[in-house]
């Protein structure tokens, strides 16, 4: 409890002292950046701290952070002295809008970290990992930080968030598997207040309020945390139909069950007859995790491949605190910094670039900059999406202002390469030490999304994005462009296919290994290959309807003449529909592209596109929503209005299925068997207590690299490394392959510490303790049972410095 209060105050501490640099950074926008300061101020903290101490110039501990907070406050300070008379008045003339803020930051914080609280385990999924880095962060002196799991090299990772975390941890004196949790929920309150700041700009810059304390703004911007971290996909409610019976009917003769529907409907466990007696609440193992699968893949045989499509509830419902997860706020940040720009911030003084004037601030281009670089450092696959935004923002911007001319590619060109150029050179030392899987684009010809999945995934923010583009076209005083927005939609359409082509052709032509062998394993010639797909896609061709049903209206109103206004509000500002559908049109974009390509990897098929580029726009496609059920509250009038609330009234009911019985399976209906606890090493301790106590003795130790049993990914393994942050011989061999795009650097480290343990000859173990520099070899259950361990070699050359149980620790001299 005194953990969530320190970080409470200690955000809101941050926030107030980053108000006078957004309201400096953020002039267009109606909140004047105060909604979003603590995540501006996180990130701009976060990075002085990260590259100061990159160059040495810092420590990595609490001196070292608070010289970084210095920092930040010395600007800010700076920032007020030369704004002071504004920023007190906006204050004063924004107290609706302040304690919003407050208490929806409060209350969501509060939340998450309650539902955590419930169940805070961080042994299942990827959570270990998550939690080695931030161990592996608090224990290394100077940055890059170290990997603990594979001894001698830094972490191969985009690992901004979690040098965040780590830096909050150490200031308030918490550990790694308390921080983690506690780091979970401050990334859903930031991701709420994130959320609520962008639909409340651009719902005031829309529609100005009637109202001096912009309350009608306000009460309506609040469904955009509701959309984005809330609502849920329809699967929650097929749950419920199925746990229920409804649609199947039993043989009163054989027995047996019958449901058409939901064979038809085709997603595993729901294709199962329901268990008896039947009820309402889903009580099937993890029938939750279900929700994340609902893209069902088959390759051209009908062999099935699982496709993740996660949204953000089901992230914090896990505990996930993957980066892309902590990245949600900086995205949201990267959103407003797009709507600034298009709203004609940062326009008071000029860049030149190669004799090229551009209407942009110093200021301003330098903090765009830091955004979109600390987004690829946060979570390098939302770095394309926030830096189309950002750069179509300023295109869109300067075509208003000048008018569509080929003057308008030199703006485009002129801004986007030097703020590309400025983002990487900002977070140099990152790239330095960074090495991916990814190994380009392959074409996808056989995995489509069936139009009945999309709606089951996407239906929640399908349902108010096609009212609102129904009933603002309805209201709109000029027609919609649809000619240009055919022609683009098409297009971009037309050019996915075609690369799709262009792709598979190169792979042909050059023997692509992987492309071959997959036609090969089906014993299937390429003109059979080609037909049977295409004939799938006109089969399944209800998601590419959809799709382009939302993308064409999207781009035609994005480039309608002369701009939309409201025919019942005179005084409306048009600039903000322009923005919204430009969020619209990435969204779809990004759904889109994963049906006809997708980036290699080690996975060797699309499923980690589609999560990457799913998550991104759902973040996207939720404040649309949310925009759109605001707008639409607040414009319609008589049945109209009534029509609208009780259709999202029940797409809002429904999409809240997902996190209410989701929240009550995980958390036991809110009794956890061992109560309430944001630090996940109480397990540890409760469950393996020999490994708890030789991890806190450990701790007391000085840093060395550590021997421990060496097994599969999302396991027990690396236990000791990962809770004490003390560099292993290895970890997971299969993420560290992932991370650094093949097991060339793990070498033969596996099979060394599988001999060192099991060797009965001391020159043998000697030669790998030496090759790795080990200082602890730890002998506990784990080892024992995972291999025939004989330690009769440690006993006679080595000094034992813990015993518990049928655990031990033996140190190694150093030289």
């Amino acid at each position: 409890m005194l953990a969530f209060f320190l970080w409470y105050l200690l955000l809101v501490a941050l926030g107030l002292l980053t108000v006078p640099l957004t309201y400096a950074l953020f002039p267009a926008l109606a909140d004047r950046g105060y909604v979003l300061a603590r995540t501006a101020g996180l990130l701009i903290w976060g990075y002085i701290f990260w590259i100061l101490a990159s160059f040495g110039f810092v420590h990595n501990n609490v001196g070292g952070i608070l010289f970084a907070l210095a920092l930040l406050t010395a600007s800010s300070a700076f920032a007020f002295y030369k704004n002071k008379a504004d920023i007190f008045q906006f204050l004063k003339s924004q107290r609706a809008l302040i304690l919003t803020t407050e208490i929806l930051f409060l209350a969501a914080f509060a939340f998450l970290a309650f539902v955590r609280a419930s169940d805070s385990e961080l042994a299942s999924t990827e959570k270990p990992m998550e939690l080695m880095f931030i161990n592996s962060i608090l224990r290394s002196e100077t940055f890059p930080p170290q990997d603990a799991w594979l001894s001698g090299y830094a972490i191969s990772y985009y690992y901004f968030g979690y040098v965040m975390t780590a830096m909050l941890a150490r200031l308030t004196n918490i550990p790694g598997s308390l921080a983690h949790n506690l780091m979970t929920a401050l990334v859903f309150a930031l991701g709420a207040i994130g959320a609520f700041g962008v639909v409340f700009n651009l719902l005031s810059a829309a529609r100005p309020a009637r109202d001096e304390n912009n309350k009608s703004q306000i009460s309506a911007a609040l469904f955009a945390p509701l959309f984005l971290l809330i609502v849920s996909n329809f699967e929650a409610l097929l749950e419920v139909l199925h746990r229920a019976g409804i649609g199947w009917t039993q043989d009163p003769v054989s027995g047996q069950w019958r449901g058409a529907f939901w064979a038809w409907l085709d997603m595993k466990e729901l294709s199962q007859p329901p268990l008896l007696p039947l009820g309402w609440a889903p009580d099937r193992y993890l029938w939750w995790w279900r929700a994340s699968r609902v893209m069902q893949d088959y390759d051209i045989v009908g062999g099935f491949r699982e496709a993740i499509d996660e949204f953000p509830f089901f992230s914090f419902l896990l505990g996930d605190l993957h980066p892309h997860v902590l990245a949600i706020p900086f995205a949201l940040l990267a959103v407003a910094v797009a709507l600034n720009i298009f709203l004609g911030g940062w326009r008071d003084s000029k860049i030149v670039v190669a004799g090229f004037r551009l209407p942009v601030s110093w200021s301003g281009f330098l903090f765009a900059a830091l955004v979109l670089g600390g987004l690829a450092f946060l979570n390098t696959w939302d770095i394309l999406v926030a830096a189309a935004l950002i750069v179509f923002a300023f295109f869109l911007r300067r075509a208003a202002e000048s008018g569509w001319r080929w003057a308008r590619l030199e703006d485009l060109t002129f801004f986007a390469f030097p703020l590309a150029a400025l983002s990487l050179i900002l977070y140099f030392p990152f790239y330095l030490g960074f090495s991916s899987q990814a190994g380009g684009l392959l074409p996808n010809f056989m995995y489509i999304a069936r139009g009945t999945h999309l709606w089951v995934m996407w239906g929640t923010l399908l349902v108010p994005i096609f009212l609102f583009l129904i009933f603002f076209w309805k209201k709109s005083v000029t027609r919609p462009n649809w000619k240009l927005g055919f022609s683009i939609g098409l297009g971009f359409l037309f050019a996915l296919i075609l690369l799709m082509f262009a792709l598979g052709a190169a792979a042909f032509a050059t023997e692509n290994n992987f492309v071959n062998g997959m036609l090969a394993s089906y014993e299937m010639s390429v003109s059979t290959f080609l037909f049977e797909t295409f004939q799938r896609r006109l089969i399944q061709i209800g998601s590419l309807l959809t799709l382009t049903a939302v993308l064409i209206p999207a781009l035609a109103f994005l480039f309608a003449k002369p701009q939309i206004a409201d025919d019942d509000d005179s005084q409306n500002s048009p600039s903000a529909f322009p923005f919204l559908f430009l969020l619209m049109t990435l969204g779809a974009m990004l759904i889109l592209a994963p049906e006809f390509v997708y980036l290699r990897d080690q996975f060797g098929y699309r499923i980690n596109t589609i999560f990457k580029f799913y998550y991104q726009a759902w973040i996207l496609w939720s404040l649309v929503a949310a925009f759109g059920a605001g707008w639409l509250i607040q414009s319609l009038r008589g049945f109209s209005n009534w029509f609208v609330r009780v259709i999202l009234g029940v797409v809002i009911f429904c999409g809240a299925l997902y996190p209410a019985l989701g929240i009550a399976t995980k958390s036991n209906d809110f009794k956890p068997p061992f109560g309430y606890s944001l630090d996940d090493f109480a397990r540890i301790q409760r469950e393996n207590p020999e490994d708890a106590d030789a991890i806190k003795f450990l701790l007391t130790r000085p840093e060395g690299v550590v021997a421990e049993a060496v097994g599969g990914s999302y396991s027990y393994y690396g236990r000791i490394s990962t809770y004490s942050g003390y560099p292993a011989v290895l970890g997971w061999p299969g993420h560290e392959s992932q991370w650094r795009g093949g097991m060339e650097l793990q070498g033969s480290r596996q099979e060394d510490i599988n001999l060192l343990y099991v060797t009965p000859r001391w020159n043998e173990a000697q030669a790998i303790i030496e090759k790795y520099h080990i200082r602890y070899i730890v002998i506990g259950n784990l080892e024992r049972n995972s291999m025939r361990v004989l330690d009769e070699k440690f006993r006679a050359h080595l000094t034992s410095i813990f015993q518990e149980g049928n655990t031990l620790i033996y140190e190694a001299p150093q030289k």
